[in-house]
């Protein structure tokens, strides 16, 4: 099962497939929403003041602290 496409990255990092699904596909939701929210604010400046520049800020603490609990030496995450 090593040669497994679908297992090989999660592993690497000490998640299962499914948690790998959750956190990946929470990030790319919430970075989907952010730069929704950015294309909103150029059009109305007046709306999503924060939005962008408050999630890019939440996802980098997010993925600093996997980084350091998977030992970033070891195990990359990107």
């Amino acid at each position: 099962m090593a040669d497994n496409p679908f297992r090989r990255h999660p592993t690497e990092i000490g998640e299962t497939y499914g948690e790998h699904f959750r956190n990946a596909g929470g990030f790319g939701l919430k970075m989907i929403a952010g730069g929704l929210a950015c294309l909103v604010h150029a059009v109305f400046p007046f709306w999503f003041e924060r939005t962008g520049s408050r999630t890019t800020e939440e996802l980098h603490r997010k993925l600093h602290r996997r980084a350091v609990a998977a030992d970033l030496e070891r195990h990359p995450i990107i």
